[in-house]
C-alpha cells in the first residue's frame, strides 16, 4: 500500500546526530519498566506453546509411533507408497505456491514487521536507530513461519518411513530444505511487498494468476493419484521455482528421486541466506508513517477477532490490502421497477469479479470431490460428499456479497418497497441463476468426460446451499453471550461449539442432511435415489429459505435505538 513520507519528520530525522542518539539508554530503560509484563507475555507464551506440543504430540507423535510400532510387526504400508509418491511433484509444487502466495498477501495489509503501536507511535518518533527496534519483530515473524514448516517436514518423515521404508533422518533431512526455506522466503518476500508500493501492485495483480495455477497443480496432483500423471509437465514444475525445489529435495530420498535433488537443495539454502541478510538490513528501513498505518490495521483486525466479529475482520484486511477495489462496469437500468434489485445485485458482483473469480474457483474442487464420492463406499464416500457441498457452500457464498452488506446496516434498505425479509429472500434470485450455471458448467464437463446422470446434482444442491446462506446473512449481531452462557459439560465448557454452531447454522444443517442421498445418488446413480435426492434438496431449501425469513424480520427490531444490533 502506498504511503507518503512526512517532510517534517524527514527534517527532523536529519537533524538528529550522535550526541542526540539515546537509543540503548532508552532500550534498556524500556527492559527495565517493561520487565514485569514481558515475564507475563513469557508464561502466556509459554503455556501456548506448551498447549501446541501437547497437542501435536497426542493427535500427531503418539498415533505415529503406534504406525511404527505396528509396522515392526509386520503389518504393510507400502501399498499406499505409489499414490504418495504420484501426489508429491504437482502437490509439493501446490503447497510450496500457496505458502508463498500467504506470505505476500501478508505483506499487502500487514508484514512481517509489525511492532506494537505504542512503539510506532511513541518510541520510533524520539531519536532512536530504528535497527535495533525492528530487527526483532522480523526475526520473530521468521520463527513463527518456520515452526509450521517443522511439523509439516516431521510429518513428511513419517508418511516416507512408513510408506517407502525411507530412513527417518534422511527422509527428515531432505523434507526440512523445503519445509524450512520455503516459510523463510515467504516472509522475506512479504517484506518486499510491505515496503515496496510497486511490489504491492505486482502482487495484486498477480495474485488471481497464481491462485488458478495452484488450483491447476492440486489437480494435477489428484490426477496422478488417480492414474494419469504428466511426467513431462511435472519435470518442468519441479525446475520452475523454490516450490518445485522443495519437491525435488523431498523426492531425493525415494525410488521416484529426479536427478539434482542435492542441487535443488543448494538452490533452496543458499539464496535463502542472501534473503535473510538482505530482508535484516531491509527491516529497519521501513518508513514510519507505513509502520504506524500497518500497526493500526493489525490492532483493528485483532480486536475484532477478540470480538469474534470476524466479517469485521475481513472487512479490515480486504480493505487494507487494497482487495475491496472496484471496477467501474454499467449495466443498462431495466425499465421494470421490479427488476431494480436484480439489477443492483448483478452490478454489485460484476464490479468485484474477485468474488465470482473466486466462486468459479471453489466449484472446481466441489465437483472433482463429487466425481470421487462416486467411486467411494460407506462412511468414506458420506465425507467426500460433505466436502464436495462445503466447498459449493463456499462457492455460492461467494455470491451473497450483496445481502451481507445489507444486513450490516438494515437503514441501506429503506430505500425498499418490500419488507426486510422478503428483500432478503429476493437477494437470493441472483446468486441461484449464477450457481445455477456454474453448476451446470461443471455437470456438463463430468458428462462430457463420460460421467453418468448422476453429474446433475451439482445444480439440484444450489437451492439448497444459497437458502443455507442466506440463513447465515441473516444471523444479526454476534451471540458472544453463547461462549459463556452455555452449560458445563464433562469435559469443560461447550459453549465454543454453541456459538460455531449458531454462527454457521446455515452449512451446518445443509451440508449434513444433504450428504446422506446425496451420496447414495453418487454412488448408485438409479432414478428413485436421484428422485430421493432432489426431493430431500428442495425441502430443504423452502426451509431454509423459511428461517431465513424469520431471522430476516427480527433484524430491524435488533438495530432500533435500545436494543443490540450489528455495528
Amino acid at each position: 500500500m502506498e504511503t507518503a513520507a512526512d517532510p517534517g519528520e524527514d527534517a527532523i530525522a536529519a537533524e538528529w546526530t550522535a550526541d542526540d542518539d539515546w537509543t540503548d539508554e532508552a532500550l534498556a530503560l524500556l527492559r527495565a519498566l517493561r520487565a514485569p509484563h514481558r515475564r507475563n507475555r513469557a508464561k502466556q507464551a509459554g503455556f501456548a506453546l506448551y498447549c501446541t506440543l501437547l497437542i501435536l504430540v497426542i493427535w500427531g507423535g503418539i498415533p505415529s509411533l503406534g504406525l511404527f510400532l505396528q509396522a515392526s510387526m509386520g503389518a504393510d504400508y507400502t501399498r499406499h507408497g505409489p499414490d504418495l509418491l504420484a501426489a508429491m511433484p504437482s502437490g509439493i509444487a501446490a503447497v510450496g505456491l500457496a505458502t508463498l502466495l500467504l506470505a505476500v498477501r501478508d505483506g499487502l495489509w500487514r508484514g512481517p514487521v509489525v511492532p506494537p503501536r505504542a512503539t510506532t507511535d511513541w518510541l520510533l518518533a524520539h531519536p532512536v536507530r530504528p535497527r535495533p527496534v525492528l530487527r526483532p519483530w522480523f526475526w520473530l515473524s521468521c520463527g513463527l513461519a518456520v515452526f509450521p514448516g517443522l511439523v509439516i517436514a516431521v510429518g513428511g518423515m513419517v508418511a516416507l518411513g512408513l510408506t517407502e521404508r525411507v530412513g527417518l533422518p534422511a527422509a527428515l533431512g531432505w523434507c526440512l530444505a523445503g519445509a524450512v526455506c520455503l516459510p523463510l522466503l515467504g516472509v522475506c518476500a512479504g517484506l518486499l511487498v510491505q515496503r515496496s508500493p510497486l511490489a504491492a501492485r505486482w502482487a495484486r495483480r498477480l495474485t488471481p494468476y497464481v491462485t488458478v495455477l495452484i488450483l491447476a497443480l492440486a489437480v494435477q496432483s489428484a490426477l496422478a493419484v488417480a492414474g494419469h500423471p504428466v511426467r513431462w509437465l511435472e519435470r518442468v514444475e519441479l525446475w520452475s521455482g523454490p516450490w518445485g525445489w522443495a519437491g525435488l529435495a523431498a523426492l531425493a530420498p525415494t525410488p521416484a528421486a529426479v536427478p539434482g535433488g542435492g542441487l535443488a537443495a543448494a538452490l533452496l539454502v543458499v539464496p535463502t541466506v542472501v534473503c535473510l541478510v538482505l530482508a535484516d538490513r531491509a527491516a529497519a528501513a521501513l518508513s514510519l508513517p507505513l509502520l504506524r498505518e500497518r500497526a493500526r490495521t493489525a490492532a483493528g483486525v485483532l480486536a475484532a477477532l477478540r470480538t469474534v466479529e470476524l466479517r469485521a475482520a475481513r472487512l479490515a484486511v480486504a480493505g487494507a490490502s487494497g482487495s475491496g477495489r472496484q471496477l467501474r462496469v454499467r449495466l443498462p437500468v431495466p425499465r421494470q421497477s421490479w427488476l431494480i434489485l436484480y439489477w443492483r445485485d448483478a452490478l454489485a458482483l460484476l464490479r468485484a469479479p474477485a468474488r465470482l473469480g473466486r466462486a468459479v474457483l471453489l466449484t472446481v474442487p466441489a465437483v472433482l470431490c463429487a466425481v470421487l464420492a462416486h467411486g467411494t463406499r460407506g462412511g468414506v464416500s458420506w465425507a467426500v460428499t460433505a466436502v464436495a457441498l462445503l466447498f459449493g457452500y463456499l462457492a455460492v457464498a461467494q455470491l451473497l456479497e450483496p445481502a451481507r452488506i445489507e444486513t450490516d446496516d438494515v437503514r441501506r434498505a429503506s430505500w425498499s418497497p418490500y419488507p426486510f425479509a422478503g428483500l432478503m429472500l429476493r437477494h437470493a434470485v441472483v446468486p441461484a441463476v449464477l450457481g445455477l450455471v456454474l453448476a451446470a458448467g461443471g455437470a456438463a464437463v463430468v458428462l462430457a468426460s463420460g460421467g453418468g446422470s448422476a453429474a446433475w446434482l451439482a445444480p439440484l444442491a444450489v437451492p439448497a446451499l444459497v437458502a443455507a446462506g442466506l440463513v447465515n446473512a441473516c444471523r444479526g449481531a454476534a451471540r458472544r453471550d453463547l461462549l459463556y452462557r452455555s452449560s458445563q459439560a464433562a469435559g469443560g465448557s461447550i459453549g465454543t461449539v454453541v456459538f460455531a454452531a449458531w454462527y454457521a447454522a446455515g452449512p451446518a444443517v445443509a451440508v449434513p442432511v444433504l450428504a446422506l442421498p446425496f451420496s447414495a445418488a453418487l454412488r448408485s446413480g438409479s432414478a428413485g435415489s436421484l428422485s430421493q435426492a432432489t426431493a430431500v434438496g428442495l425441502v430443504l431449501a423452502v426451509a431454509l429459505l423459511r428461517w431465513a425469513w424469520v431471522r430476516a424480520g427480527k433484524l430491524p427490531a435488533q438495530a432500533r435505538p435500545g436494543t443490540v444490533g450489528r455495528p
